[in-house]
C-alpha cells in the first residue's frame, strides 16, 4: 500500500491504493451515462452492462470474465439522435433502460425491457412509453427484484408548475415483461399544476424539482430513498405502491446550491450516504459533496460530516465539472459488493475515489484513481462518471467522453 495520501495535491494523474487493470475505449464510444450493472451469463461468462449518455449508441455490454482483457460483445444504437439511454439497471437476464429525449414531445421517450440471456443479441421485450406533450421520459430507473422497476420520470397526463419539474417519481410493475403497468407515483407538492401546494421557491442556478435517483433496498422494501434535485432528499414509504407517502425529507440548499443526487441507506449503522452532482463546469457550483447523515430517526435526519475533498484549486480550471457525482449503491443484487464501512465515489475530473466511514464524524479518503486523459485528448478532460464494484471486489468506472470503462482492483 502506497504510503503517501495524494489529496493535498495538485490534480495531476494519480493512482494510490487503487491498481488499474485495463482500459476499454468502447469502440470510440466512450460517452458513458450513468447506469453499470454486471450479469452471470448462463455459460458463466461475466458480463458487464453499460449506459450511454448520448447517442449514437445505447447500451454497451463487456465481457469482464478476465478483468484485465475486458472484451466488448455487444453495442447497441439508438433509434433516434435526440435520444440517450442515461440510466439502465438488470435483474436476472432482463435489462431495463431509461429513454430520455433532449426536449418535451420528442419520441422515444421511455423504459425499455430486454432480454439479454444471450448477451450477444439482447432481444426487446416491451417498450413503456412516457412520451407526451410535457415529458422528456425517463432519466434514472432502480430494477433489482425482478418485480418492479422505480424510476424518475415524465408522463403525457403530467403538466409541471414549471418546464424544470418534469420528472417525477413512478412505480411500474414488470411481473409480466410483456406488459409493464404503473402501479404508484408521487411528486413533489407544488410542482403539478393544479396542486393546492405553491410552487417551490427557485434556486439561483434551478435545475428543476424533479426525481433523480429512486433507489429501494431487499432490506426495507417498504422504503424509497428519492433524490428531488433541488428538492433535497426524502425517506419515502411504499409499503402500499399505490400510495407513496413522505415520512422526511432533508435538504441542505440553500445555502448550498442544489442538485440531490444519490441516497444510499446503512441499515445496520442508522446512516444514508447522499451526494449532490456537479453540474456546473470549471466548479461554478462549487461545493459539491458527500454527506453523511444520521437517520437512526427516519423522522428526524440530520447531517453530521462531509468527505474530504481536494483543494478546489487544484482541479477547478482543468476543464469540466469537478465535485460529487454518483456512488457505489450497495444495490441488493448477488453480483454486486456491499460495505457500510467503504464508500467508492466519482467526482468527474476528480477522478475516483474511496473513504473510509468506520468513524462516520471523521471519514477519511484512503484511495484515488485519477487516470491520464486519453491519446489525443486534452489535460483535464477525464470525467469519471460512474462507479460499480462486483461481489469479488473489482472495480468498474467509466468516463463520460472518451475514456470509456476502466478496470481496478482495491488495494487497502
Amino acid at each position: 500500500m502506497s504510503a503517501a495520501n495524494p489529496l493535498a495535491q495538485k490534480g495531476e494523474p494519480t493512482t494510490w491504493n487503487f491498481k488499474m487493470l485495463a482500459q476499454n475505449d468502447l469502440g470510440g464510444f466512450g460517452g458513458m451515462g450513468e447506469g453499470m450493472a454486471v450479469q452471470i451469463a448462463k455459460d458463466g461468462r461475466r458480463i458487464i452492462w453499460l449506459a450511454h449518455e448520448s447517442a449514437p449508441k445505447n447500451f454497451t455490454a463487456v465481457d469482464v470474465t478476465d478483468p484485465r482483457n475486458p472484451k466488448m460483445v455487444a453495442q447497441t444504437d439508438l433509434p433516434y439522435a435526440h435520444m440517450r439511454s442515461n440510466s439502465l439497471e438488470l435483474s436476472g437476464d432482463i435489462l431495463a433502460v431509461a429513454y430520455q429525449t433532449q426536449k418535451v414531445g420528442q419520441q422515444k421517450a421511455g423504459l425499455e425491457l430486454f432480454d439479454v440471456s444471450v448477451p450477444e443479441r439482447p432481444r426487446s421485450i416491451s417498450f413503456f412509453d412516457c412520451s407526451g406533450a410535457t415529458s422528456r421520459g425517463v432519466h434514472q430507473l432502480w430494477f433489482c427484484d425482478g418485480e418492479y422497476v422505480h424510476m424518475a420520470s415524465g408522463a403525457p397526463d403530467f403538466k409541471p408548475s414549471h418546464p424544470l419539474d418534469d420528472q417525477f417519481y413512478r412505480c411500474i410493475d414488470v411481473r409480466n415483461p410483456s406488459k409493464p403497468v404503473e402501479v404508484g407515483r408521487w411528486w413533489m407538492p407544488g410542482t403539478m399544476q393544479g396542486d393546492s401546494a405553491p410552487p417551490p421557491q427557485r434556486h439561483a442556478l434551478d435545475k428543476g424539482y424533479r426525481a433523480h435517483n429512486t433507489n429501494v433496498y431487499k432490506q426495507r422494501p417498504d422504503r424509497l430513498y428519492l433524490c428531488y434535485i433541488d428538492g433535497g432528499m426524502f425517506v419515502m414509504d411504499i409499503a402500499d405502491k399505490s400510495k407513496p407517502k413522505a415520512i422526511s425529507h432533508w435538504t441542505n440548499s440553500p445555502p448550498y446550491t442544489g442538485f440531490m443526487h444519490t441516497a444510499i441507506p446503512l441499515f445496520e449503522r442508522g446512516l444514508i450516504i447522499v451526494t449532490d452532482e456537479s453540474t456546473e463546469n470549471n466548479a461554478k457550483d462549487w461545493p459539491k459533496l458527500v454527506w453523511i447523515v444520521d437517520a437512526r430517526d427516519e423522522k428526524n435526519l440530520v447531517s453530521i460530516a462531509t468527505c474530504p475533498m481536494p483543494p478546489l484549486d487544484a482541479y477547478k480550471d482543468r476543464g469540466g465539472r469537478f465535485g460529487a457525482h454518483n456512488l457505489h449503491e450497495n444495490p441488493p443484487v448477488s453480483t454486486a459488493w456491499q460495505s457500510d464501512q467503504i464508500l467508492l465515489g466519482t467526482f468527474f475530473n476528480g477522478g475516483l475515489r474511496a473513504y473510509d466511514i468506520s468513524n462516520p464524524y471523521q471519514p477519511k479518503e484512503i484511495a484515488t484513481f485519477v487516470p491520464p486523459a486519453p491519446k489525443g485528448s486534452p489535460a483535464g478532460s477525464i470525467q469519471l462518471n460512474d462507479v460499480f464494484v462486483d461481489e469479488r471486489g473489482i472495480v468498474y468506472t467509466q468516463d463520460r467522453f472518451s475514456g470509456g470503462l476502466y478496470t481496478l482492483e482495491m488495494d487497502f
